[in-house]
């Protein structure tokens, strides 16, 4: 054989990678963090979940905010009385001088239309009544 040819089945020879170790090295880091993270303990959160009772809210929490109910037809209702859309701010305002820590809670029926609850929580902020909140019911 020439000297090229010989080089060149030598170079051939040599270029062979043999990834045998390369596998162990993976195979024992895999045990590693197999093992490590079988031993690691996750932190959680302690949650206080309180127990459900069949009492209602005591009575100051309720009369905390102001309830306006809202009909299929849109009709408005304030303590049981019909209002009309124009008198709502004039009287969220009064009954939040009463108790200026209350909120609005608007009950609207689930037919009701948003724009009846949209003029209600318009009428809310301009009496500077900021806690809004919405509670579709159905009949």
């Amino acid at each position: 054989m020439s000297r090229r040819k010989r080089n060149k089945v030598e170079s051939e020879d040599k270029a062979d990678i043999d990834l045998t170790p390369m596998l162990d090295v993976v195979f024992i880091m895999l045990i590693f963090f197999i093992v490590t993270a079988s031993f690691l303990k996750e932190k959680s959160i302690g949650v206080n979940v309180p127990e459900d009772t069949e009492q209602p809210p005591p009575p100051d929490a309720e009369s905390q905010n102001i309830l306006i109910s809202v009909t299929s037809s849109d009709e408005i209702f304030i303590d049981q009385r019909r209002v009309d859309i124009r008198a709502v701010r004039s009287l969220i305002a009064q009954k939040s001088a009463e108790n200026p820590e209350g909120g609005v809670v608007v009950r609207a029926h689930e037919q009701s239309t948003a724009e009846t609850y949209v003029a209600i929580a318009d009428a809310a902020r301009e009496a500077k009544i900021f806690n809004v909140s919405l509670v579709p019911y159905a009949d």
